[in-house]
């Protein structure tokens, strides 16, 4: 069944191009609203959890999509996607909507793995940004970024094209993560400066960020060169992993995530918080409010995909969490009782932050609380 993140319905792009960590509009207070979901595959071991939170950006433009089961394939294949818009949420959710259903096209009913496989979602993403090009012939729908999780039996692939990012936790460390592209790593600047652009100021023609993207096509209009080749591509960056028995989790998730926490840290909150028994949906929840707290100001989104080696419930973990949940409510019932008029939340996390508390959560800390 297909899960697909609406993003509400603001597609309006704002005025000018969206850059990925220039100047743009805040709100006044952020939209802390999720609607946290998920799933599971019992009969082979899969989870799944996701959510996203608008934060302080004026517009949603992250989407995402989940699949538990794909068309033509047999048991033990799924799908999972996060994109990250800029310039409007158009690109984004058209390849929430839309990618899943060139992967599952390029796929066929017996793809021949990895090699194939790896083939079939390169040419998913191209095949995708063509189809998005197509649609809007006379207006720029802005672009977005994109990381892809496929599920075999045998292999866990990865896609991605921008600075959305995915993560493998095994054996209790990360095994894998992928890398952004940027302007200024030595492939990407190659072939920014073979098809006639320029960096500025760690931009692409000192204005995007990041140097793969679906959409852009502003800067896809290079003569004579094939769309892997232009300013910008859509052809991501594939890996294939041969699963293993030690294969906890991946995470996915815009780069509002990764702004506020690194993959290690990330990886040391989910384990911790699977081994509290939290359902992937409720965890990923509070992943981002976490991230908010920590004070991450872009859109964030996060998919979370637990193998049937991830960290199970823990009764010791359980009861040094109730005991730290127990300690935290006494002590800020102290600090409220003990000053002349109330304090503030920022005065009370000040004050807990500077005293020394046992067993608060790895990676994610007081933020947590």
């Amino acid at each position: 069944e297909e899960e697909e993140e609406e993003g509400e319905e603001e597609e309006e792009e704002e005025e000018g191009r969206r850059t990925h960590d220039g100047p743009r509009s805040l709100l006044d207070a952020p939209r802390c609203f999720q609607r946290p979901h998920g799933g599971a595959a019992a009969s082979w071991g899969l989870r799944f959890g996701a959510s996203a939170v608008q934060g302080w950006r004026a517009h949603m433009e992250d989407a995402h999509c989940a699949w538990l089961a794909l068309p033509g394939l047999p048991p033990g294949w799924a799908f999972f996607a996060v994109l990250d818009g800029h310039g409007g949420a158009r690109a984004a959710l058209f390849g929430a909507r839309h990618l899943p259903g060139h992967v599952f096209e390029a796929l066929g009913t017996a793809p021949d793995e990895p090699e194939g496989v790896r083939g079939a979602l390169r040419r998913a993403f191209l095949n995708a940004d063509a189809r998005l090009r197509a649609l809007w012939p006379r207006g720029e729908p802005g672009g977005s970024t994109a990381v892809a999780l496929l599920v075999s039996p045998r292999f866990l692939y990865l896609a991605h094209c921008g600075d959305s990012r995915a993560m493998l936790s095994r054996a209790g460390a990360v095994a894998f993560s992928t890398e952004d592209h940027r302007p200024l790593r030595p492939r990407e600047r190659e072939r920014i400066h073979n098809a006639g652009g320029t960096i500025r100021r760690r931009r692409l023609e000192g204005s995007l960020a990041v140097s793969r993207a679906l959409g852009d096509f502003a800067y896809k209009e290079a003569p004579g060169r094939p769309p892997e080749l232009q300013l910008v591509s859509a052809e991501p960056e594939v890996t294939a992993l041969a699963r293993q028995a030690e294969d906890e989790f991946m995470l996915l998730a815009s780069d509002g995530v990764w702004d506020a926490m690194s993959g290690a840290a990330l990886a040391r909150l989910v384990a911790s918080r699977l081994c509290l028994g939290l359902a992937p949906e409720l965890l990923c929840a509070q992943l981002l409010d976490t991230c908010l707290c920590k004070g991450s100001l872009d859109n964030m989104t996060c998919v979370l995909v637990c193998f049937p080696g991830a960290p199970r419930p823990c009764e010791e973990a359980i009861r040094k969490e109730l005991a730290l949940d127990a300690a935290l409510g006494r002590r800020v019932s102290e600090l409220y009782s003990s000053a002349q008029e109330p304090p503030s939340l920022n005065t009370v996390f000040r004050t807990l932050a500077s005293e020394d508390i046992p067993d608060l959560p790895p990676g994610g800390g007081l933020y947590c609380k």
